[in-house]
């Protein structure tokens, strides 16, 4: 299978699948409610179908699909690919087209697709000649009445003569990807997330729902566009949304997002601007069995930004249980889940270069309110599974029919710092050892402690005079104790090092660590906030 067969297919077919119930991230079909005219179809439309659908009991998406479809294995499914030289649009020499994902493996309901252009709202029809099937041997009555599984975005964001990249993608639930130049796809974003690890009023392991995009219009754009509108119809068992996605391609892809959530019912969690990640080991959590690969993951930190809170990095752990932790914030800036590095030495993976996947940060464009922002850490085995999950939870939750609006600005970006704060240095890497004391003897003995090394980096610390030294902050949470603490100078890459060695007084409960560098009482860096979980 080529790379580009392989990132096409892979794109959302990890998501979640430490769950059981991953099966219920699928999307399904969803009749208009209306027929809306060209030139009066916008975001109130679709909010209005929101509104009206969640007046109504909710209808669960049709499964459509025969055994054999539901049937496929990864590799079989991976060959079923849209044939590009009928991607809509593309004969039109327009920046952007479209393909679609087929229905198979556990993408078995369909999702609506339909374009706004002058001549009106038109649905895009599914035709089982418009794919290549490879080796998969698909009878006819497999191909009938069929859908999209989900969509493909493509603009020559690496190279003009190339108009077939893609550059972001819909499949599953209400996931989806975004690239920009020289990127590949990593984590998610996702349109809403509903009771996250809450408990199940069911047998089933969690109370979780997982909404699904039901229908798309997509703005047909003109010869010079430079972004692309995309509005989308959410459906769940307790909650109606409607969003609108601008997409900007560039060197950093930016996704401008405007959203209104009805609730059906009452619910425990509802969580704003979802991320999901994957995160194996790195030099923060090395690798417990023998890897030439120093790092397996598509984030390592998660940052927060609040306007009392300031700046919060937090190591992301790949716990042995279920870890769900969150920061109070009054009024957020922003946050997103981080992947620091870009260096290919700190992967040394030739097929899944982890050091070209990007970073997603996201602002609010309106007043969301004070809340908080909750990281969950799922314990996984390998890096097939999205493990990691941040999103934001708000103080006040909307009445039952009530609109509530969440808009933001998503940045999928390999540059992190320039949506650092400017006078501020950050934690640049964080690697964790086995405390160790030397002895006169220059041999190094274990003491029982574990050991913190965090390298700040950045322009605060790059304009102190030669003669000034930085401390650090720390503090140890009441599970443990700090040893011993140093911050030298970083004479190898630049910045400072922080050195701190902690001892835990129960391993079967978290020990919290945070700190930061200051020069008198002026903070030089963000606060890098480490929460080793229980066992770990």
């Amino acid at each position: 299978m080529s790379d580009s067969t392989r990132q096409s297919v892979t794109t959302l077919g990890r998501k979640r699948l430490a769950y059981p119930y991953a099966l219920a991230m699928t999307a399904g079909l969803w009749m208009t409610l209306t027929a809306p005219t060209a030139l009066a179809f916008d975001f109130e439309d679709v909010a209005n179908k929101a509104k009206q659908l969640g007046q109504q009991d909710y209808q669960p998406p049709e499964t459509n699909t025969t055994p054999k479809l539901r049937d496929l294995e990864y590799e079989q499914y991976a060959q079923i690919q849209y044939q590009m030289d009928r991607a809509l649009w593309r004969d039109e020499k327009l920046p952007f087209n479209l393909s679609f994902f087929h229905e198979g493996m556990h993408y078995v309901s369909a999702v609506k697709m339909n374009v706004i252009d002058d001549n009106g709202v038109h649905e895009i029809p599914f035709k089982p000649e418009n794919f290549h099937y490879g080796d998969v041997a698909l009878s006819e009555e497999d191909l009938q009445d069929l859908g999209f599984a989900g969509l493909k975005i493509h603009f020559p964001i690496n190279n003009p003569d190339t108009i077939d990249d893609e550059i972001m993608v819909f499949q599953g639930a209400s996931y989806f990807r975004v690239i920009g130049r020289n990127q590949i796809y990593g984590l998610s974003g996702r349109g809403l997330a509903i009771d996250t690890e809450t408990p199940s009023k069911t047998d089933a392991p969690s109370g979780e729902e997982f909404p699904d995009f039901r229908e798309f219009w997509i703005e047909k754009p003109g010869p010079d566009s430079d972004s692309l509108t995309i509005f989308a119809l959410l459906d769940s068992p307790s909650a109606t949304g409607a969003y609108r996605f601008v997409l900007q391609p560039g060197e950093d892809s930016e996704l401008d997002v405007k959203s209104r959530i009805f609730l059906r019912k009452p619910i425990q969690k509802l969580g704003i601007a979802p991320l999901t990640s994957m995160f194996l080991f790195g030099p923060s959590q090395p690798s417990p069995t023998l890897n030439y690969r120093p790092a397996i993951h598509d984030s390592n930190g998660l940052l927060a930004h609040g306007e009392k809170a300031g700046w919060i990095w937090r190591p992301l752990v790949n716990p042995t249980n279920v870890e769900v932790s969150d920061q109070h914030i009054e009024s957020l800036k922003g946050y997103g889940l981080l992947q620091r590095s870009h260096d290919f030495r700190d992967y040394e993976d030739l097929i899944d270069r982890y050091d070209l996947r990007p970073s997603a940060w996201i602002e609010p464009q309106n007043d969301w309110g004070p809340g908080s922002l909750e990281l969950i850490e799922i314990p996984t085995k390998n890096e097939t599974n999205d493990n990691m999950v941040a999103l934001w939870i708000p103080d006040e939750m909307p009445e039952v029919g009530e609109a509530a609006d969440f808009n933001y600005r998503m940045y999928w970006t390999k540059n992190e710092s320039q949506y650092h704060d400017s006078s501020l240095s950050w934690a640049d890497s964080t690697m964790r050892s086995r405390g160790e004391v030397r002895q006169n003897d220059l041999i190094r003995k274990p003491d029982g402690s574990i050991a913190f090394i965090v390298d700040f980096k950045g322009p605060a610390l790059d304009s102190l005079s030669p003669d000034t030294q930085p401390t650090a902050q720390i503090k140890v949470g009441d599970n443990g104790e700090l040893v011993e603490s140093q911050v030298i100078r970083n004479t190898g890459e630049g910045g400072w090092r922080t050195i701190l060695r902690v001892k835990r007084s129960n391993d079967t409960q978290p020990l919290e660590i945070r700190a930061h560098l200051q020069d008198g009482d002026r903070p030089l860096s963000e606060t890098w906030f480490y929460r080793m979980p229980v066992a770990n």
